[in-house]
């Protein structure tokens, strides 16, 4: 189990403080979804919906960039 969780509705790392998925995580997601990359796609994705709602004030390409720019 990851250290890396969110904290709401921030989406902070619990554990690192910076924003989530951070680094760490990141490798975690990868791995853990190497067979299942749209999957991984999907998760995220719900992530950032949830992100947008929490964090309004954010701008969305920038959610968009954090929460599914980084995935190969």
């Amino acid at each position: 189990m990851t250290k890396h969780g969110p904290i709401l509705p921030l989406w902070l790392c619990e554990t690192c403080g910076r924003p989530w998925p951070c680094a760490p995580r990141r490798l975690e997601l990868l791995s853990d979804y190497a067979a299942s990359p749209i999957s991984l796609a999907l998760y995220m994705g719900a992530c950032l919906t949830s992100a947008r709602t929490d964090m309004s004030w954010a701008p969305p390409e920038a959610l968009q960039r954090r929460f599914l720019g980084w995935m190969p």
